[in-house]
């Protein structure tokens, strides 16, 4: 049986770190340039963007805004650079950290005296907003600013840790520290990792939020969702996605152009029925699949029907979520050896599956159809990781 869980009625269920810093800590920071780097996931629980609130607060300075992958209004596709701009609504700089900089430059925070990180992560490690983090952390550090987070709940719980840590010739901006596929962290607890096991010694604020509890998925909070991303679609796609975000790394279709990424996966050359028979027979605790076809708006196989699967998550409680995508994948290559391929960057000599993997033995457990003995081997990593968090974890 699923553990039960029931979705709190009230959207003031619990405190974001953003309405905390309004209550106990603005005037901490009162006379200070603030610089934000948020998106339309910078809101409150009633839903009023943290720029709207920081902007129109007498006691703060608002100088500038920092936009993250997808851009500050969240309308840019994945892996699209994004220009430096103004803001239509407040007239402010906004500086992006998806173009020409990943990492802010001296000028880029002239302006301010403090950083303020209000973004909703997915719990994932490739998702690049703990990266930005990492990026802007490094900046005022060498810079001297203040970096301040504003916590925010992990979506599919701070409880729950799978996978394996990046190998060092592997660090990117889809894995840049050795931390496992899903973390089992929020924002402000890998702010924390970041400072005191990883080296980057910048000035720290972390508001925590109040009555978040670890076990707690996105829709126990009483917290309205707003995707992160176009693609990040709610909280089904928020578990599945530290196995199917794999899936980037092939030419199968992860499901972007559709109404379910990460849920839908196919390909043209893919029998649906046959596929989703294979891989319910594997009886993987938690997830069931059906036989779906559909046709992508962009991104890979546009406007070609493709057939395939679509991830159903029974027990949430008992699915491992990268075990279910890895074995997709090794089914995927025993039924179609001649079609399935790993994505392949020629000029760089390198696998793009391996910088999200984060390890090159991934691709070869799954030819091999050996993904379970690689899940496994990745136990011993997680038991050094999860020892390694604890002095960081607020809640």
């Amino acid at each position: 049986m699923s553990k039960r869980y029931e979705v709190k009625g009230c959207v003031d269920y619990m405190k974001l770190g953003v309405t905390v810093f309004l209550e106990d800590y603005i005037q901490k920071f009162q006379g200070q340039r603030i610089g934000l780097v948020t998106n339309m996931t910078g809101v409150d629980s009633s839903l009023i963007p943290t720029i709207d609130l920081f902007y129109e607060h007498s006691d703060i300075h608002l100088t500038a805004l920092y936009g993250p992958e997808h851009g500050i209004r969240g309308d840019m596709k994945e892996g699209e650079k994004i220009e430096s701009s103004i803001d239509p609504y407040t007239n402010l700089p906004v500086y992006s950290l998806y173009g020409e900089h990943r990492k802010p430059s001296k000028e880029m925070l002239d302006p301010v005296d403090v950083i303020v990180f209000d973004l909703q992560d997915i719990g994932a490690r490739y998702y690049t907003y703990i990266y930005t983090m990492a990026y802007v952390m490094e900046a005022c550090a060498e810079n001297g600013k203040h970096f301040v987070v504003l916590d925010r709940p992990n979506p599919i719980s701070g409880i729950a840790t799978e996978g394996n840590l990046v190998e060092e010739d592997l660090r990117s901006f889809v894995g840049l520290y050795p931390i496992p596929n899903r973390h089992g962290m929020t924002v402000g607890e890998i702010a924390q990792l970041y400072k005191y096991e990883f080296g980057i010694k910048c000035e720290l604020t972390v508001i925590p939020m109040e009555d978040w509890h670890r076990d707690m998925y996105f829709d126990e909070t009483g917290l309205f969702w707003v995707p992160p991303s176009p693609n990040s679609t709610g909280i089904d796609m928020s578990i599945l996605y530290p196995g199917t975000c794999l899936i980037e790394g092939t030419n199968l279709s992860e499901g972007r152009g559709t109404t379910k990424p990460f849920e839908y996966i196919g390909a043209p050359f893919i029998e649906g029925y046959r596929l989703a028979k294979a891989f319910n027979e594997r009886n993987i605790p938690g997830i069931l699949a059906r036989p779906v076809s559909f046709m992508p708006t962009y991104q890979k196989y546009k406007n070609e029907i493709c057939e395939g699967v679509q991830l159903h998550i029974v027990d949430r409680y008992q699915l491992h979520s990268l075990s279910a995508g890895l074995t997709l994948l090794e089914i995927i290559a025993q039924l179609h050896p001649n079609e399935f391929e790993f994505k392949q960057d020629k000029e760089k000599n390198r696998y793009f599956f391996d910088l999200i993997a984060g390890t090159r033995k991934v691709r070869n457990h799954i030819l091999q159809g050996t993904i379970q003995d690689f899940v496994d081997n990745c136990r011993k990593d997680l038991e050094d990781f999860n020892k390694r968090k604890q002095a960081y974890l607020l809640y």
